[in-house]
């Protein structure tokens, strides 16, 4: 599979160009997807089969000040990357996020579930995943939630164990939502099943995560309990977090097209593995 790795960066990027032999792997400094002259340029020079497109505007918060911002990367790049890949015939895979549920169901959302997007994030993601299927039906796009992996973005704080763990050993409190659940899913565990997924020729809207739901404050001591730290964890409400946007409380996702990944639990045994070695 010769493969071309968008957004090769962060976290889920950067194991994927791992993963994948001889992928050209782009970070947002050597290409951005708002470029549309340049994501074409870049597909007709290097001919990949399938491109990742892992560039995304993440600061769920921020967002709500700079809607403009996350609209241009999340749904323009994501057209972007879908019009040139539908044009020079290459498979694309896009990825999309829980964020585009309400999160009022009492179950794991599914595929077939309608999206009802909640703030200036959730939106530029839903409208991104609507767009790229639009423009290229051949596409796969991939829901996932709460990545967390042992490489990629740690110049940027991290992933939320890195956070966690740097907290405590630092002596600073840690409160911890407990009414947000989702399915924390190891990014390396997400590329191996993304590379499967594109070379079995999957295409349309898959929801691709971890087994096992819960809430941020029990991962929050799962991980802690990982590391050998012992650092108590307060459970506080989303109404009395510090977060500006509005977000899910259910952000559990499931499929009607595939098996979940190994147990979140796993991943993070091995994500702590990882991280004592400083791989």
């Amino acid at each position: 599979m010769k493969a071309l790795v968008l957004g090769a960066g962060g976290q889920l990027g950067s194991d994927l160009a791992r993963l994948v032999p001889g992928a050209v792997a782009m970070t947002r400094e050597q290409l951005s997807v708002t470029d549309a002259a340049g994501v074409r340029a870049a597909l007709e020079r290097h001919r990949p089969d399938v491109v990742f497109n892992c560039a995304a505007y993440n600061p769920v918060d921020r967002a709500e000040t700079e809607p403009e911002r996350a609209l241009s990367v999340n749904s323009d790049g994501a057209f972007n990357a879908a019009a040139a890949c539908r044009t020079l015939g290459m498979a694309l895979v896009h990825y999309s996020t829980n964020f585009v549920f309400d999160g009022r169901l009492d179950r794991p959302y599914l595929e077939s579930d309608a999206v009802g997007p909640l703030g200036a994030y959730a939106r530029s993601k839903a409208e991104g995943e609507r767009r790229v299927l639009a423009e290229h039906p051949a596409a796969l796009v991939i829901r996932t939630a709460a990545l967390f992996g042992s490489t990629g973005s740690r110049a940027k704080g991290g992933s939320f164990p890195d956070r966690i763990v740097r907290a405590a050993r630092e002596g600073k409190p840690l409160t911890v939502v407990a009414d947000q659940k989702v399915n924390p899913t190891y990014t390396p565990d997400l590329a191996e099943a993304s590379i499967a997924l594109a070379a079995s020729g999957m295409v349309g809207l898959v929801h691709v995560v971890a087994e096992g739901c819960c809430g941020w404050d029990d991962f929050a001591r799962a991980v802690l309990t990982e590391c050998g730290v012992d650092w108590p964890v307060e459970s506080v409400s989303t109404s009395a977090s510090a977060g500006v946007a509005p977000r899910p409380l259910n952000g559990c996702l499931g499929s009607e097209r595939v098996q979940p990944l190994r147990h979140w639990g796993e991943g993070l045994r091995d994500w702590a593995t990882k991280s004592r070695r400083g791989a």
